[in-house]
């Protein structure tokens, strides 16, 4: 039996082949994959990236910082008419 094993990403690259050997069982090709994969670093650079996302866009940021100054100042304005209660204030926007 001719066993080969491959990896592949999505856009279809090619990373890791690992043949059987003559005579291997499929636990040592296995394993022997497996050792190729932790070697490659390819499966600390996937922890790595897994949860990232893509960069929202340039109006996407400018639309979020426009509703964030506008929730801030209706914030103030309740604040100073007396429409929110006293614990509830924050003292000031916090910068990052």
């Amino acid at each position: 039996m001719n066993l080969v094993i491959y990896l592949y990403r999505k856009d279809g690259v090619f990373m890791i082949e690992v043949k059987r050997r003559k005579g291997e069982t499929f636990d040592a090709l296995l394993r022997r994959f497996q050792r190729r994969m932790q070697a490659s670093g390819k499966i600390l650079q996937a922890k790595k990236v897994r949860f990232h996302g893509k960069d929202p866009s340039r109006n996407k940021r400018r639309e979020s910082a426009l509703r964030r100054e506008d929730m801030r100042k209706n914030y103030e304005y309740m604040f100073k008419t007396g429409q929110l209660k006293e614990e509830t204030h924050r003292k000031g926007p916090s910068k990052r």
